[in-house]
């Protein structure tokens, strides 16, 4: 009787959440798609409980904004610990206070903001020996699909931030550009 009340306390305690499968999304689509992309430093956390779905809440200070957008200064992730309850969501990485970050933003019509792609919307900024900033996110390790829903493998991606830079600023000036017709859309073969 023991270990079953031990098993009814363990789930209702742990709700863990479905498979996540996500969609791999290009640097490209990931600058196009955010509302705002910052460089920031994590400064707390917090969980939050939000239409049924824990949400750990991380604060943090802009250093830098790549994609101005609403003035956002936390970013909810999915999964934490709330109300007795512990949800887990494959996929939702972990944020580190005091460690800095280039967040990838999306804020929805209801002010709840999030992180494009879940890991992938996330590259932890570390300084090299040189000296230079680089950029870096490891592989997701969920099921990845990509736009025709084919299944694909993610890769780690490490980049100079002033080469992230860059590249957000080119994608962002080519939805501009298309936006005004100086440019044909691209097309898929």
């Amino acid at each position: 009787m023991r270990v079953v009340a031990i098993s009814v306390f363990l789930a209702s305690v742990t709700i863990p959440a479905g498979a996540t499968t996500l969609q791999r999304l290009t640097l490209d689509e990931m600058a196009q798609k955010s509302t705002a992309i910052v460089r920031a430093k994590v400064t707390g956390s917090s969980e939050i409980i939000r239409g049924g779905e824990i949400f750990t809440t991380y604060k943090f200070d802009v250093l830098q904004t790549l994609k101005s957008g609403p003035g956002v200064r936390e970013v909810a992730v999915p999964g934490g610990v709330a109300g007795g309850m512990r949800q887990v969501v494959a996929g939702a990485p972990t944020l580190s206070a005091g460690r800095e970050y280039v967040l990838f933003l999306w804020t929805s019509r209801s002010g709840l903001t999030q992180l494009i792609g879940m890991s992938q919307g996330v590259f932890s900024v570390e300084r090299t020996n040189a000296g230079d900033l680089l950029a870096s996110r490891s592989a997701a390790g969920e099921q990845m699909l990509d736009a025709a829903g084919r299944a694909v493998r993610d890769e780690a991606l490490s980049i100079p931030l002033n080469e992230l830079k860059a590249k957000v600023s080119k994608a962002l000036a080519a939805v501009s550009a298309r936006a005004a017709g100086t440019v044909a859309p691209r097309t898929v073969n």
